[in-house]
């Protein structure tokens, strides 16, 4: 017996021949074009593994090894496999995906699993823990205005716990957002997502769109990742007890650490039910991207100002509009984000009543949307000039200028991509440079107000 399957370059498989239903226990119906290889391999082998077998056989025009298999049931089958790329418009033209022979072996196979495999598929597999960076930079913006506005405006122990917080806190939304959404069907239909696999060095593997998918590959169950999500809202709660102990020892004050309580319960509330019933603000045609929107923008800032500043910031002072200036390009930048990852889930999304923007405007005219978030996010950082300049010492203002410039260039570039491609697989390049947009500009943003990060 000999299972033949083909795949595209994301893993969909394209074809399996009889041996291969025979072995896997599923019908052709069931797989091709809505499954991905992935779906046979236990979690953590496709973690540890399966990127490392693909590159070989990229590299070298073959791969074989010995794994095992999972069937439909569940049961556990020995196989010797060997990947190959293929080239469905010749070897002269680029790869367009692999096929993986595999022949069933008495031998029993064990695939030893390493300790960094354990701590990536806790930390960023089933969390998503590397899109934690979107709740960072705005963090460190506040900061670094503040330490470029004068010596010891901010306490570095509530920077820490507020950071602590905020990962939490992110977590905590990033986890109970993946299990709504399995109990609405929506990962379930949802065959057409976007996994960064080879594309990125720095995200390989990672899931840009469909949620973490960690309960479809057996990481973890629908229960335990209720449960996680709840002792991770019980680390934000007792990170944000001690946050604000030390706010008011620091201030010999209530009202920081009483907004800044205000604001991340309000963080919460948006995370939470940003998916959730009732609310699920995701599905009420923008209002989700306007949750992301103050959430990892002006909220964010804000709240952070309130944490860890050593005075008392008065309600509707320069420096409380400063800070929610301050989120704005950020906020956007990150909505930008969730909004070209809405593009790839936007059929399964309206079977399931998901009904963001791109599902409410359609793909075609969706791609304004993202113009329009774009300009938004350099228009607000250009009008920030003045704030900064008149707020911290010797700001290089031309740097900032040609920075944010450049930036933006290559913001628009994202867009041209997007408008050409909204409709094909080739988006994700897009997908994954909107996300390095974010990163760049965030840290870019974070050293243009103050270098003592460097």
């Amino acid at each position: 017996m000999k299972s033949v399957i083909t795949c595209d370059m994301e893993g969909v498989i394209e074809t399996i021949n009889e041996d291969g239903v025979k072995l896997f226990g599923y019908s052709k119906e069931e797989l091709i074009g809505k499954k991905r290889v992935s779906l046979f391999s236990p979690g953590e082998i496709v973690i540890q593994n399966v990127g490392m077998w693909l590159s070989n056989a990229i590299k070298h025009g073959e791969y074989n090894t010995k794994t095992y298999f999972l069937n439909k049931n569940g049961k556990k089958f020995n196989v010797r496999i060997r990947i190959t790329p293929t080239f469905a418009k010749g070897k002269n033209n680029p790869q367009t995906g692999y096929c993986g022979v595999s022949v069933p072996i008495e031998e029993e196979v064990m695939v030893p699993i390493r300790f960094s495999t354990i701590f990536i598929k806790w930390a960023f597999a089933i969390t998503r823990g590397g899109f934690t960076s979107a709740s960072l930079f705005p963090i460190f913006a506040v900061a670094a205005f503040l330490a470029g506005t004068g010596n010891g405006l901010f306490s570095p122990i509530a920077l820490v716990l507020c950071i602590l917080g905020i990962i939490f806190l992110h977590l905590t939304s990033n986890i109970y957002n993946d299990y709504f959404d399995v109990i609405d069907g929506t990962d379930e239909a949802n065959t057409e997502y976007f996994n960064a696999g080879l594309n990125s060095t720095v995200l390989e593997g990672a899931q840009l769109s469909g949620g973490s998918r960690s309960i479809e590959l057996g990481l973890i169950t629908l229960e335990g990742t209720k449960s996680l999500a709840r002792k991770m809202l019980i680390g934000a709660v007792l990170t944000a007890s001690a946050l604000l102990y030390v706010s008011y020892t620091i201030t010999s004050s209530i009202s920081n650490a009483q907004n800044a309580a205000i604001i991340g319960l309000i963080g919460l509330f948006l995370g939470y039910f940003y998916t959730a019933r009732p609310i699920r603000l995701a599905s009420r045609r923008g209002l989700g991207e306007l949750a992301i929107f103050l959430a990892f923008g002006p909220l964010l800032t804000l709240g952070t100002l309130f944490a860890i500043s050593t005075t008392t910031i008065e309600l509707f002072s320069v420096d409380f509009y400063n800070a929610i200036y301050l989120g704005i390009p950020l906020g956007l930048l990150t909505t930008n984000i969730l909004y070209i990852n809405q593009f790839p889930d936007a059929n399964s999304d309206a079977t399931t009543g998901k009904n963001h923007l791109v599902v409410t405007l359609g793909k075609k005219t969706a791609r304004w949307g993202y113009l329009i978030f774009l300009l938004g996010a350099f228009v607000s950082s250009f009008l920030l000039l003045d704030v900064f300049n008149s707020s911290i010492g010797g700001f290089y203002s031309n740097v900032y200028l040609i920075g944010i410039g450049i930036l933006f260039i290559y913001g628009l570039y994202i867009f041209t991509r997007l408008f050409k491609l909204y409709e094909s697989r080739e988006l994700i390049k897009s997908n994954l440079n909107t996300i390095y947009l974010q990163i760049f500009f965030g840290l870019f943003y974070a050293l243009a107000l103050n270098n003592f990060f460097i």
